[in-house]
């Protein structure tokens, strides 16, 4: 055998190995990331699911389907499958992509109305991406509530941003539209942002706030904002707010 033909042979197998080295290091990188991620299985909507609609049906019509997703992302009270609805009827709407909750569902009787929980009313106020999470705010999420606005402390008048409802349950999510807002305070033309309907529960008391911000003349305050909260989240309701006296501080 030549001397031409072993090195040949050689750089094959040295090429060889390399390659089998790269898949090895390539499966061994994907099987720590997904470790990592935690996988886990979650019934999700295909297809809109209309109040009233059976889970059997809804079975039967292809509307779910199971997706594997990262532990972090999973709703609480989210199902696995749909056995658990099959005698059961959707008492909200369901949109595409929704991972699918117990509180989504209940018993004929139920569908005349929202499951609620006692003493609150459902009532419900459209927000853009930013002002709701973007899209990580699902049935079943708590929110907190911010406003900003102005307020006369000493009798000097200035800006503050602080919480309105420190934690507040969230019912349904609407689908999105798309609407338009100003790209400027000194320009006139307009940008086309995503907006989306939220259902919350609320008692009367908390109610009232969000349409005194909202709503009521000469008020002081504009705007609402959610945070997303979780297990861990820490919120003060008797926190201030922020002013420009405090923002540095």
């Amino acid at each position: 055998m030549g001397r031409r033909t072993v090195l040949l042979i050689a750089a094959l197998l040295v090429a060889a190995l390399g390659t089998v080295l790269v898949f090895l290091y390539a499966q061994n990188a994907k099987n720590v990331a997904v470790e990592g991620q935690s996988l886990v299985k979650v019934l999700v909507a295909k297809s809109q699911i209309a109040v009233g609609t059976s889970g059997a049906t809804a079975s039967t019509n292809g509307a779910f389907e199971q997706q594997e997703v990262p532990q972090s992302t999973v709703v609480t009270g989210a199902l696995s499958d749909a056995t658990p609805l099959q005698s059961l009827v959707a008492l909200v709407p369901i949109y595409p992509g929704q991972q699918i909750i117990g509180q989504q569902w209940g018993a004929v009787a139920q569908t005349s109305g929202l499951p609620l929980p006692a003493g609150t009313v459902a009532i419900q106020v459209q927000l853009g991406d930013p002002e709701r999470v973007a899209g990580f705010v699902a049935p079943g999420s708590f929110v907190a509530i911010f406003t900003t606005g102005t307020q006369t402390v000493g009798g000097k008048a200035g800006g503050v941003a602080r919480v309105l409802l420190p934690k507040v349950p969230v019912l349904a999510v609407g689908s999105t539209t798309v609407g338009q807002a100003q790209s400027g305070s000194a320009s006139t033309s307009t940008e086309t942002l995503p907006t989306a309907i939220l259902t919350l529960a609320l008692t009367q008391d908390q109610f009232q706030k969000i349409l005194f911000v909202t709503k009521a003349p000469g008020s002081p305050y504009s705007g609402l904002t959610m945070a997303l909260l979780d297990k861990n989240s820490k919120i003060d309701p008797a926190n201030q707010g922020t002013t420009a006296d405090s923002l540095f501080k």
